[in-house]
């Protein structure tokens, strides 16, 4: 890494009245940001609001020419042509989507691109010692003999960020770094992150989660709109403030309050198991629950408590064997694949939308009507006319921009994408609603879009089930709240029953409380 120059008293980043076309777009107006060595800056802003624009300039992926204003480091003006150019210049970007190979070792993805070499061929103990060099600087603990594919989402994290500093680093960049760890893990990444602040590294860090962007920065630029609207010491700000910048408006975080008057059972389940089909351990055991017409219904535990597996499981996603009854309207259902649940009447919003839940590729009519397709055919013929009908009265529903129906899924900002979703499963009518994780990844102003859309869809007679790893989420869209731990439920509370103490104390498996 490179050492800061102490005599030298200009900031070591410039980005100076940066801006940014595309057709039709302006993405930036005169963005300026100011990092020093050795500081931890944060940029926030809403989906949209023009952070990965600003990160593609700095990293060369948008080159010089491309854009307007300049870059300097040390008060020298950069014209980056390409990624290379920047990274020999001392940036480093780690994408939320992790650009790892599973199947190379953790060695060989730290040294991939700059491998020791002797006449052509790999000096494989020397790519491995000095692998292990680089972990052992960051005090990580990481197998750098296992494949990728092996590891948790949260040592693959280190690893891409082990392998952005066996170059000369002096500029961070971390995208959304945390969207998938467990709090422990998150602790791991974030003891890495000061120790290299304390060696002069800048670290500019891009997250939704602010409570932990308060916790570790020293300064927030916030974005809006493409334009850099503020910048300050963190002290400075509180949250509140930061929150109404990034909206332009003050923005009330609270959950309205609703009256709950359920409806016959939608869903109910008996006695739901499961076995990891490589293991033989019981993913669930034992489930029994059930949700009625315009209830809200919140499941509540930590990581590896098996809310998702349960959604998956009943969905007919889940590898393993499921036993167990599903009863849909009072009816038992044979759910053995997707397709059947969806027969069914069960619409599922899963956890990672970019993988399971849009075409990235394909435009928003075919990824709104990709479940519903046999409403728009006729015999083997699809109606075009009544596929972008339906898509644009989603759109419009849903409040989703940009408003044409023809732009390609993976130009959306995250909260839009996740609206497409939620809109492909209400074109299917269903009777119950699954939703895994639904503001992952989506700012705080899409949030309380969300949180209304939600609230609205039980109020029409939508039977929901919810799982979140937000406490505050699930407390405040929840009727009642279900807690699992270890793949059994270990508590069921009516809404003025749920606390925060309460549901901990279930989740960690200190109380086996039911007070349904």
């Amino acid at each position: 890494m490179i050492a800061p120059d102490e005599s030298d008293s200009a900031p070591l980043l410039e980005m100076l009245h940066i801006g940014k076309s595309f057709p039709g777009v302006r993405a930036l107006q005169a963005v300026n940001l100011q990092v020093q060595a050795g500081e931890f800056h944060s940029i926030v802003g809403e989906n949209g609001a023009g952070k990965s624009t600003l990160i593609k300039i700095l990293s060369g992926v948008y080159p010089a020419g491309d854009y307007e204003g300049e870059i300097r480091l040390k008060g020298a003006v950069q014209r980056f042509r390409n990624v290379r150019d920047s990274e020999a210049a001392g940036i480093a970007v780690v994408h939320q989507e992790l650009a790892l190979v599973p199947e190379m070792s953790a060695a060989e993805n730290i040294l991939l691109g700059n491998e020791p070499r002797r006449g052509g061929a790999v000096r494989w103990k020397a790519l491995y010692h000095h692998a292990q060099e680089v972990v052992s600087r960051l005090k990580i603990n990481i197998n750098i003999y296992a494949p990728v594919r092996t590891l948790g989402v949260g040592q693959r994290q280190l690893v891409a960020i082990a392998r952005s500093l066996t170059r000369e680093t002096r500029i961070l960049i971390l995208d959304e770094p945390t969207a998938a760890l467990t709090e422990s893990e998150s602790a791991t990444l974030f003891e890495v992150l000061r120790a290299l602040r304390s060696r002069g590294v800048a670290v500019v860090y891009i997250s939704h989660r602010l409570a932990e962007v308060f916790q570790l920065s020293d300064r927030i630029t916030v974005l809006r709109d493409g334009a850099s609207v503020h910048s300050a010491a963190t002290a400075e700000l509180n949250e509140a403030k930061v929150i109404s910048l990034m909206v332009g408006r003050d923005l009330n975080r609270s959950f309205a309050a609703r009256a709950c008057d359920p409806g016959a059972t939608a869903l109910e389940v008996r006695d739901i198991s499961l076995r990891d089909p490589s293991t033989g351990v019981a993913v669930l055991d034992g489930i029994n629950f059930s949700v009625r017409k315009g209830e809200i219904l919140g499941i509540a535990g930590l990581v590896g408590a098996g809310r998702s597996e349960l959604l998956m499981a009943l969905f007919g996603a889940a590898t393993g064997g499921r036993r167990g009854e599903i009863l849909v309207a009072g009816k038992r259902v044979a759910i053995h694949k997707p397709a059947d649940a969806i027969r069914c009447g069960i619409g599922f919003v899963t956890e990672d939308r970019r993988q399971y839940g849009l075409v990235l590729g394909d435009d928003l009519v075919r990824n709104t009507n990709m479940a519903s397709f046999g409403r728009c055919s006729r015999a083997t013929v699809m109606d075009e006319r009544a596929e972008i009908s339906a898509t644009v009265r989603t759109m419009k529903e849903l409040r989703t921009k940009p408003a044409s129906p023809f732009v390609a899924a993976r130009t959306l900002s995250g909260g839009n994408q996740q609206k497409i979703v939620l809109a492909k499963w209400l074109l299917t009518a269903p009777k119950v609603l699954f939703l895994d994780e639904p503001t992952r990844g989506v700012d705080v102003g899409a949030r309380q879009e969300f949180y209304r859309l939600i609230t609205e869809l039980a109020e029409q007679g939508l039977a929901i089930v919810l799982v979140s790893s937000e406490l505050e989420e699930v407390l405040g869209l929840s009727d009642r709240v279900l807690v699992m731990h270890r793949g059994r439920i270990t508590g069921d509370f009516p809404r003025k029953h749920a606390t925060s103490e309460r549901i901990m104390a279930c989740a960690i498996g200190q109380a086996q409380e039911l007070a349904g």
